[in-house]
């Protein structure tokens, strides 16, 4: 604390209050570099030398970031103590599993690593990596789902994996318009960096430490060494590109709390998406990487130019657009988002339909046995999944369906 006031020190209270009033809870690293930068406090520095006398640091207190965050109801956790406390683990295990300096990139495989990797292949002929957790991280990021991400809610223009919320949800309000614009974002959960997920936390309003340790269980650098296995199946310019985003902290795919966090993350960008929507006259739904647009004629008519600006604001958010995914479908032809067919109601294609229904009455003929051409494993719950997802879309379509499954003779 100052030992006598100076007189610019109330300026520069001023100066700070309106640099960091906008948003959440500065970080001390920014306040830091705000300082080193102000010229009226550079200026105080070399007109006269300032006493200082270190005091005590204040006890750390929950500090949401105004509006509605302090209204959430989230656990008090104000030191990596209490954290490290409340999750069942020692300081030490703490900062263990938070790898707050990317040791995990540095861990290929073995016990001390925290993830398992494999490659998963993707119809377009690439390939997507999974980043598995181990159980004793796992059952760590299941808590922070169950007892905090869950209880922050994302923008209502999120409609994946959320409770009360489902396909149908997300394409209803696309339904019969003349026209349909679906764009897919690119490398959707490793554009979600280590900082987005701290000023989530921060926002919540826990102190910075807490914030990042929190997020430390959530993010995760690949190892250089998964790149260099033979099962790597990119190569390339590509292989070079996703190293590079997947080798920095990063939601990992396969982790349960990744859903929830890139609902949060990606808030701020909703949120403009769906005012700049709203401008155009359009809806916006967004399902984990899939965005959907669509509106009337007077939308259909500059769908060209709305798709371009779109894609600039995706990318002044830090996340990139998948071209050859993008889809502009007009009245005229069929309308299908998310697998469901949206030019009248919604509903599944017409020949998938047939499909699924000539093989349910080939299990009612001849048995299920000879039925699973494709090899599916669990051929019965394959079906029953299938019934319900088109009971959710067309109730009287899929309960026909189920009566033929109900006389199957498994």
């Amino acid at each position: 604390m100052f030992v006598r006031r100076h007189r610019w020190l109330g300026p520069l209270i001023q100066r700070v209050h309106h640099h960091f009033n906008q948003g959440p809870r500065p970080r001390i690293a920014s306040v830091v570099s705000f300082l080193l930068t102000d010229a009226g406090f550079l200026r105080a520095c070399e007109r006269e030398t300032t006493q200082v006398k270190l005091a005590r640091r204040p006890p750390a207190v929950m500090h949401p970031a105004p509006g509605t965050p302090s209204t959430w109801d989230l656990p008090a956790l104000t030191t990596t103590t209490a954290l490290a406390e409340w999750l069942g683990l020692r300081p030490t295990e703490l900062d263990w599993f938070a790898a707050l300096q990317s040791r995990g990139r540095k861990i290929a495989s073995g016990p001390l690593a925290h993830y398992h990797y494999r490659w998963q292949a993707k119809a377009s002929g690439s390939a997507r990596l999974i980043e598995a957790p181990k159980p004793r991280l796992k059952a760590l990021q299941r808590k922070l789902l169950d007892d905090i991400l869950d209880r922050i809610p994302p923008h209502e223009s999120a409609h994946g994996f959320r409770p009360g919320r489902s396909v149908r949800t997300y394409v209803e309000p696309h339904v019969g318009k003349h026209a349909v614009l679906k764009l897919d974002l690119r490398h959707f959960f490793a554009s979600v960096g280590f900082a987005q997920v701290v000023s989530v936390f921060m926002t919540a309003g826990y102190p910075e430490a807490v914030a990042q340790a929190l997020a430390g269980l959530c993010t995760n650098a690949v190892p250089s060494d998964i790149w260099k296995e033979p099962t790597c199946p990119l190569s390339g310019t590509e292989r070079w590109h996703t190293l590079q985003r997947f080798r920095r902290p990063h939601l990992p795919q396969g982790s349960p709390s990744s859903p929830a966090l890139a609902n949060l993350c990606l808030y701020r960008l909703d949120c403009r998406l769906a005012a700049y929507a709203r401008a155009a006259g359009a809806h916006y739904t967004r399902y984990a990487d899939d965005l959907v647009f669509s509106g009337d004629r007077e939308f259909a008519k500059s769908i060209k130019r709305f798709h371009v600006h779109v894609c600039a604001l995706v990318m002044e958010e830090g996340f990139a657009v998948q071209p050859r995914k993008t889809r502009v479908m007009r009245r005229g032809v069929r309308q299908r988002v998310a697998g469901v067919v949206i030019n009248e109601v919604p509903n599944i294609a017409r020949d998938e339909y047939d499909i699924l229904k000539a093989t349910l009455h080939n299990c009612v003929r001849f048995g299920p046995q000879d039925q699973n051409r494709s090899g599916h494993a669990g051929f019965r719950s394959h079906l029953a999944g299938r019934i319900s997802h088109i009971i959710l879309l067309n109730p009287a379509r899929g309960q026909r369906l189920r009566d033929l499954f109900e006389q199957i003779a498994w």
